[in-house]
């Protein structure tokens, strides 16, 4: 049973996780790995350096994005090849994220969370919310017809 009372802040409560964890991501990337750090890192584990920016981009407005509901779902949706990435980064290193360079676990769970928000939607306060027909057509009203 789904709360409709409830159910557009717990999307909303959804959203702004995934999307303060991408900002913080692009965030970590810029300011600790550093950019050419992070390039490095991709050679390393067999992705193209040059993907370097595109990803950190793609983290950091795509996190904006979300956490302000402007075609959040639509933006969720997008950003799935950047956390399956990171899962198969991550996967030879086992379960555990605290593990040497990081287990798959926290990758595979944001995959999740943002299949979730794709499915559910963006929840109240969305500035822009889109249905990709899968849903509500608003964060509050449902879609008639």
């Amino acid at each position: 049973m789904i709360d409709t009372r409830l159910a557009p802040y717990g999307a909303f409560a959804l959203r702004v996780a995934l999307g303060v964890m991408f900002i913080a991501h692009a965030y970590l990337k810029i300011a600790v790995f550093t950019v050419p750090g992070f390039a490095d890192f991709l050679a390393q584990v067999g992705f193209p350096a040059t993907l370097a920016w595109p990803i950190i981009l793609a983290e950091l407005f795509g996190g904006l994005a979300i956490l302000l509901g402007v075609y959040g779902r639509a933006v969720s949706l997008a950003l799935l090849p950047v956390l399956l990435g990171a899962v198969l980064v991550h996967a030879p290193n086992g379960w555990v994220f605290n593990a040497p360079n990081g287990g798959w676990e926290y990758p595979a769970f944001l995959a999740l969370a943002a299949v979730a928000h794709v499915l559910i939607g963006d929840g109240a306060f969305a500035v822009k919310p889109v249905s990709l027909g899968l849903g509500y057509a608003t964060p509050l009203r449902p879609r008639i017809g």
